[in-house]
Order: structure tokens, then C-alpha cells, then sequence
């Protein structure tokens, strides 16, 4: 796990840093901007699927959704054997050493592999689906739902590792466009087809395989558009891309497990019931969490390429600006979900006991709120060649956070889980934040940050006000609490001064800068 040794930088004209910090700033922005769009109808149309399962199906069969989507999510990490940061970071290095040769070699044997272990790992999971439904979470709908995953985990796959390569030649619009918009917007729609021709929780299973087939398809023909590049010889640097990449993997599995653990655990020790409430509270908040993945998708293949070419100081200002849009971007949302879980909850209807719900929304929040506070640090160590810390730290939070669960769950239940999850969320990050000032002298924190958490105070109080002077559960005090709010918030940034990077990007939008490519 030892560090890597920044590289000396080359003399550069500080006139010359601070245009470049400009220009990545401003990638980062249009990059970030379009996966923002991109990840709200990712979330949105995850919430709004969970919601039409929760009214026409029950809390039951939203569990066992939420289990099937587990591991789908895991197992296709698995599947990916780390070559999702693989991807990104080699193709974008070789981009900016111009190996054209390299970068095709890359691609084809990270979704070569990718595609195998999935294709394995599929027919296992078809075979074992029923023995886990019956056996583990003694509920065969849970081993119906396995099924279908097991047909979906290869599409699912290539996916990711296809936008994954695309997002190495630094553009966002296919990640965007086919990841976070399309795949979920058609799996939404067909969702809904399907229960309202009264198909069920089956129909709702087969919407998921349709939209991922779909969804590979498009990834893979934008792909193919990006890797019109130079011809050459397609180089295989395996050595290079397998330490990063396993490494990388066991990471990114620890991460996920970090995630999803609890809705596990919780299927093993509880009913799918349980596992359905918390998935509600769970939605909520990664809904208000969403501005973290698009912006971190952004200054992803940044990191890698900066850090290749020595421009440590670009680095550092894009790494602030990073943390600062995601923290300003995400308080409003977490700020809701702490004043008002119970008004948001109702939005699932009365087939939900909303009572302990309620808790488990607040303190998610609170863990994400931290996440978000803390910026791309994970990012920073694994894209700049550290992958070795993300796996020390993703195992170190994952094995405290299954502790944690198998102690709190039998006694609390779902409000057991939440507050392992929340801790585990905080110390991982807060452990991250050290890391990166010690490996790489930066730290995410500028004053725009301490504004934000001003704001939202005020607009918290505002807020809260609101709830208790209405003082009933209905779906106009969360509109009148939501509209204050977001009011209070604007009003009180723009009384207390934008930063520098908000005016950068404020002048590209009235067009007297050039928004970078992103």
C-alpha cells in the first residue's frame, strides 16, 4: 500500500497553471453538467420504479426487488474484475501518451474479460437462484427474482465496462445519454407496462432484462464511434492493467458491498418486508445524494490524465472544485430528507408503516451528507495509481460495517442497519480525506463549502418552520417546504458571494469564456 512518489513537475509559467486549471474546471463543469442531468433521471426513474412497485405490489415484493438488484450489483462488479477504473484510467493515459495501439488493446481485453466472467457468473447464480430463494431468504419470489438477474448480469456488464472505456476519451455524452438517461428511462416505462397490464413482480423482471440488452447495444455502438482512432497494432500492457485493475476490483467490491450489505443481511435476519421498507428509505437518499457519481464520473479521467502530466496544481483546483460542487448541489435535497422524512414518506401510500422509516431517512442522510462533504477523495488515490489504499480502506469499513450490522440488526432492525451503514459511510471517507493529504498534499475544503453548510442552516430553519406551522402529513406542506427551501438556500449563497469557479462558469454560460469539450 505504499504510496506512489509524485513525479517533479516540469517549470511552467503560473499564467500558463492557471489557464489550464481554468480549462479542466470548465470540462469538469459541462462534463459534470450533462452527467448531473443524466444522473437525476438515473435516480428518478430508480425512485419512481421503487414507488410503483410499493402502491401496486406492496412492501413485500419492493423487497424483494431490492434483493434481485443486490446482486446484480455486486456480481456484475465481480464480473468486471476491476476493469471498470481499469477502463477509464488506462484509456485516458494512453489517450495522453497518443498509443493508439495501447488503447486498443486495452479495450478489447478489458470487456473480453469482463464478458467471460459475467457469461460464468450468470450460469452459477441460474442454477444456485432457487436453493439461495428457499434456503438463505426463505422466500421463493426471492429466487424467481435471481433468475432474471443471472439473464441480465451479462448485459449488465458490458455496459458498464463499454461506458467505462468511453469515459477515458474524456467525454461524458455516452455514459450520459445510454447509462444514466436511456437504460433507466426504458427500464421505467416497460416497469410500468407491465403492472398496469397486470403482469407483476415477473413483468416488472422481465422490464429490467429487456432494457439491459437494449442498453448494451448502445453502449456498444458508442464505443465503436469513439475508437476510430489511429490504426495500429493492438498492445496488451496485461501486467500493467492487471495489478491496477485487481486491485482496483477488490476495492470497488469491498465499496459495494459497503452499499449493499445491509439490504442482505437484512433479507437474511428479517423478512423481505423489511428489506422493502428500508429500500424506500434508502432511494430517498441516494436520490438526494445523486450529484456525487455524475460529478465524480467527470473528473474521473481528469485525475489520471493531470496526474500523468505532472500538473499537480490543476489537480489540486479541479479536486477543490469537485467537492465543492457536489457538497452545495446535494444540501438542499439532505436537508429535506432531515426536516421532512415524514412527508416524503407518504408519497408511498398507506400499505407503509412509515414509523421507523423515518429514523433510518434521518441518519442515512446524515452518513451521505458526509460522503458528499468529503468530495472525490476515493478517486483521487485510485485514478492518481493508489488503488492499494482504496482496498485497505473499502475492506477495513466493509468488515466494520458487517459487524456492525450482524450486531444492531437482530435487536433495531432496519434502523440497526441504517446507523452501520451511516457510520461506516463517515469513517471511510474521513480516513480517505487523510490519505490524500498525506500522499498527495491536497485537501477538498475551500470557503465555498462553509457558505453552503450556512445556507442550509437557514433554510433548514425556514423549512422546519413551515412543517410545524401546517402541521399535517399531506403533499402540500413537502411542495410549500421544498419551494422555501430551495429560496432560502439561493438567496442565502448569493447574499454571502459566489466563488471564483462559480464565476468561471457563469462567464461560459453568458459566453465570454469557451466551455471546454467535455
Amino acid at each position: 500500500m505504499t504510496g506512489v512518489a509524485t513525479p517533479p513537475p516540469p517549470p511552467r509559467d503560473e499564467a500558463d497553471e492557471a489557464e489550464e486549471s481554468e480549462r479542466e474546471i470548465l470540462g469538469i463543469a459541462r462534463g459534470g453538467a450533462l452527467n448531473i442531468g443524466g444522473q437525476l433521471c438515473s435516480q428518478t426513474s430508480f425512485f419512481l420504479i421503487t414507488l410503483v412497485i410499493a402502491r401496486t405490489l406492496g412492501q413485500a415484493d419492493v423487497g424483494v426487488y431490492a434483493q434481485g438488484f443486490a446482486f446484480l450489483t455486486l456480481l456484475g462488479l465481480l464480473s468486471l474484475s476491476g476493469f471498470r477504473a481499469g477502463l477509464t484510467r488506462f484509456v485516458a493515459v494512453h489517450l495522453a501518451e497518443r498509443r493508439w495501439g495501447a488503447v486498443r488493446g486495452t479495450v478489447r481485453l478489458g470487456l473480453g474479460l469482463s464478458a467471460g466472467g459475467s457469461a460464468v457468473l450468470a450460469v452459477l447464480l441460474f442454477a444456485l437462484a432457487s436453493t439461495l430463494g428457499s434456503s438463505v431468504f426463505g422466500d421463493q419470489n426471492v429466487g424467481i427474482a435471481l433468475r432474471y438477474v443471472a439473464v441480465t448480469l451479462p448485459a449488465s456488464v458490458f455496459i458498464d465496462a463499454a461506458l467505462s472505456a468511453t469515459q477515458g476519451f474524456k467525454t461524458m455524452k455516452p455514459y450520459a445519454t445510454v447509462g444514466l438517461i436511456f437504460e433507466p428511462g426504458l427500464r421505467l416505462a416497460l416497469t410500468g407496462a407491465a403492472l398496469a397490464l397486470g403482469w407483476g413482480l415477473r413483468g416488472v423482471l422481465v422490464a429490467l432484462v429487456v432494457s439491459n440488452y437494449v442498453g448494451a447495444a448502445l453502449a456498444a455502438i458508442a464505443l465503436w464511434r469513439l475508437m476510430r482512432i489511429p490504426h495500429e497494432t493492438p498492445r496488451y500492457d496485461i501486467r500493467e492493467l492487471f495489478v491496477f485493475s485487481v486491485v482496483s476490483w477488490m476495492a470497488s467490491l469491498a465499496s459495494a458491498g459497503l452499499i449493499w450489505a445491509d439490504t442482505i443481511l437484512l433479507g437474511a435476519y428479517k423478512t423481505s418486508a423489511d428489506v422493502g421498507l428500508y429500500q424506500v428509505a434508502t432511494r430517498m437518499v441516494m436520490l438526494a445524494a445523486f450529484v456525487m457519481t455524475p460529478v465524480n464520473a467527470a473528473f474521473a479521467p481528469r485525475i489520471a490524465d493531470l496526474y500523468q502530466r505532472h500538473r499537480m496544481k490543476s489537480l489540486r483546483d479541479t479536486y477543490v472544485a469537485a467537492t465543492s460542487w457536489i457538497l452545495r448541489l446535494s444540501l438542499p435535497a439532505f436537508v429535506l430528507c432531515v426536516v421532512m422524512p415524514k412527508e416524503l414518506l407518504s408519497l408511498f401510500g398507506h400499505r407503509f408503516d412509515v414509523s421507523s422509516a423515518i429514523t433510518v431517512v434521518v441518519v442515512l442522510s446524515v452518513g451521505k451528507l458526509v460522503d458528499s462533504a468529503t468530495g472525490p477523495c476515493g478517486l483521487m488515490l485510485n485514478m492518481s495509481g493508489r488503488p492499494g489504499y482504496s482496498l485497505f480502506d473499502n475492506v477495513l469499513v466493509l468488515v466494520a460495517n458487517i459487524g456492525l450490522n450482524i450486531w444492531l440488526i437482530p435487536h433495531h432492525g432496519i434502523v440497526g442497519s441504517a446507523y452501520a451503514w451511516a457510520i461506516s459511510l463517515a469513517l471511510v471517507n474521513v480516513l480517505r480525506v487523510v490519505q490524500v493529504k498525506q500522499v498527495l498534499g491536497m485537501v477538498p475544503f475551500g470557503i465555498g463549502e462553509l457558505k453552503a453548510v450556512v445556507a442550509a442552516l437557514a433554510a433548514g430553519v425556514v423549512t422546519y418552520a413551515i412543517g410545524e406551522w401546517r402541521g399535517v402529513v399531506e403533499i402540500g406542506t413537502l411542495v410549500l417546504g421544498g419551494v422555501a427551501l430551495c429560496v432560502t438556500y439561493v438567496a442565502v449563497v448569493a447574499a454571502l458571494g459566489i466563488t471564483s469557479d462559480d464565476r468561471l462558469i457563469l462567464d461560459a454560460v453568458r459566453g465570454r469564456r469557451k466551455l471546454a469539450t467535455p
